[in-house]
C-alpha cells in the first residue's frame, strides 16, 4: 500500500496559508492601530509579511522561490508562534520534494515550537503517523496511530484504516482486524472502498469465509461495475459449497459483459455443469472457441466435448471429443467418442475411434479397448475381425469372460 501523502501535505498547506494570512491580517490591524501584540499567536509584521509572500509561492507551485524566502527569517528570533508557521510551511515543502524524513523533522520541529494549540498539536502528530505509513515503516506508524488514538475523544475512520493497514504489512492480522472494522463501522452508510477491501481480505486470510461474505456483497452493492467484487463474491461462495448462488453471481457478472478472461468463461461453464445445466455449459464453451474467448486446446475442446456428453447431445459429443483426442498425447479421448458411438449405433466411427486410440497408445485398459473394437465389429458381421480383438481381450482376466461370451456367440453363427 502506497498512499499519496504529498497530495495530502500540499491540501493542508492551502489550509494553513489561510490561517496565516489571517493572522497576518490581525497583526496587520492591530498595528495600524497602535497596539502592541503580547498574546501566545503573535507575528511581527516583517514575518507575517515573508509568510505571506512564501505561502504566495507556495500556492503557484514556486517551491525554490518559497524556501529562499523562508531562509530570510531569523529562527532564533521567531516567536513560538512564529516558529510553528515557519515548520510547517517547511513540511510542505519537504513534502513536495518527497523528503520524507526531512518533513517528518519539521513537523517535530512544529511540535516542539510552543506554538501550536491542542487542536494542531494533534493534527502534526497523525500527520507525523501518517509519515511513516507513507515510508512503509509501518511499525512506528501502528505505535504512532495507537497514542494519537488513545488521546482523541473522537478518533476518525480513516486513523483505524491506517492503524490496520500498518499492522497487516507487519502480518500481525489478528490486531489488523478489529481495527479495520472499527473504521468500516465508524463510516456508517459510506465507507472508503480500501476500508471494505482490507476487511475482507483479513476475513479471507483468516478463511473466515461467513464474515467476509457480507463484506464483499456490500462492495457489490456500492461498486456493481467492478468485476473483481463479482468474482470475489462467487469464490466466496465456493468456498462455502454454496454452488446455486456462486453460479448466479457469476451468471450475472457474465450478462454485465464482466467475463473477458478465459478462466472466468470456463469457470462459469464448470459451475453450469455441476448443477445440472451442461447443455448451457456446452453452448457457452461453443460460443467461446468459436469467438476465441477461450484457446482451442485439449483442456477446453475435452470439456466442451463432455458437456455435449452429459447433455445427450452425442451427435454434438463426437466430433468435438475427436479433435480433442487429436491434441491429446494417448488414445483415451478417442475411447471416450468410441463410447459415444456407440450410443448411436454407429458402429463404424466406433469402430475408427478405438483403432485410432490403440494406435495412438498411452491406454489405461487396452484390453477393454479390445473388446469394445470387437463388440462393434460383431455388430457389422464382420465376425472374423471381430474374433481377433476378442481373443486378444480375453488374455486379460478382467475381459475373459465377457470376450469368450460374445466369441461363443459368433461360433454359433458360423458354424
Amino acid at each position: 500500500m502506497k498512499l499519496d501523502m504529498k497530495k495530502f501535505a500540499l491540501r493542508s498547506g492551502m489550509t494553513l496559508a489561510l490561517a496565516v494570512f489571517s493572522c497576518t491580517a490581525v497583526y496587520a490591524q492591530r498595528a495600524a492601530e497602535g497596539e502592541e501584540d503580547s498574546a501566545p499567536q503573535d507575528i511581527s509584521a516583517q514575518t507575517g509579511k515573508i509568510l505571506s509572500e512564501a505561502i504566495e509561492f507556495l500556492n503557484m507551485d514556486q517551491f525554490a522561490e518559497a524556501r529562499a524566502r523562508l531562509g530570510e527569517l531569523r529562527v532564533d528570533r521567531l516567536s513560538p508562534f512564529e516558529k510553528s508557521r515557519l515548520h510547517q510551511l517547511l513540511f510542505n515543502l519537504e513534502m513536495n520534494d518527497e523528503d520524507y524524513p526531512g518533513a517528518r523533522e519539521q513537523l517535530q520541529l512544529a511540535i516542539d515550537s510552543g506554538g501550536l494549540n491542542a487542536v494542531e498539536m494533534s493534527q502534526m502528530r497523525y500527520q507525523m503517523a501518517q509519515l511513516y505509513v507513507q515510508e512503509e515503516k509501518y511499525a512506528e506508524a501502528a505505535t504512532a496511530l495507537e497514542a494519537w488514538i488513545a488521546s482523541e475523544a473522537m478518533p476518525n475512520s480513516a486513523a483505524y484504516y491506517l492503524l490496520a493497514a500498518s499492522y497487516y504489512y507487519q502480518e500481525l492480522y489478528d490486531k489488523a482486524l478489529p481495527n479495520a472494522q472499527k473504521a468500516v463501522d465508524l463510516a456508517g452508510e459510506a465507507p472508503q472502498e480500501p476500508w471494505l477491501q482490507m476487511l475482507a481480505s483479513l476475513h479471507m486470510q483468516q478463511e473466515n469465509y461467513d464474515a467476509a461474505l457480507p463484506v464483499v456483497k456490500r462492495m457489490v452493492n456500492l461498486y456493481p461495475d467492478k468485476k473483481a467484487y463479482w468474482i470475489q463474491l462467487s469464490g466466496l461462495y465456493l468456498q462455502k459449497e454454496d454452488y446455486d448462488n456462486a453460479l448466479v453471481v457469476l451468471e450475472f457478472a457474465n450478462y454485465g459483459g464482466m467475463l473477458t478472461e478465459p478462466r472466468e468463461v470456463t469457470q462459469l461453464a464448470d459451475l453450469f455443469s455441476l448443477q445440472g445445466m451442461p447443455y448451457r455449459a456446452a453452448t457457452m464453451l461453443d460460443a467461446a472457441l468459436k469467438e476465441s474467448k477461450i484457446e482451442r486446446n485439449q483442456a477446453n475442446v475435452e470439456k466442451l466435448g463432455n458437456a455435449w456428453t452429459a447433455a445427450r447431445e452425442f451427435e454434438n459429443a463426437v466430433p468435438v471429443l475427436r479433435d480433442a483426442a487429436s491434441l491429446a498425447d494417448d488414445g483415451e479421448l478417442f475411447v471416450r467418442a468410441g463410447q459415444v458411438q456407440m450410443q448411436l449405433s454407429d458402429w463404424e466411427g466406433a469402430i475408427e475411434s478405438f483403432e485410432d486410440a490403440i494406435d495412438k497408445g498411452g491406454l489405461r485398459n487396452e484390453a477393454n479397448i479390445e473388446y469394445l473394437l470387437g463388440y462393434s465389429l460383431y455388430e457389422l458381421d464382420r465376425f472374423a475381425d471381430a474374433k481377433t480383438h476378442l481373443e486378444r481381450a480375453a488374455r486379460d482376466p478382467d475381459e475373459r469372460s465377457n470376450a469368450n461370451s460374445l466369441i461363443q456367440v459368433i461360433d454359433s453363427l458360423t458354424n
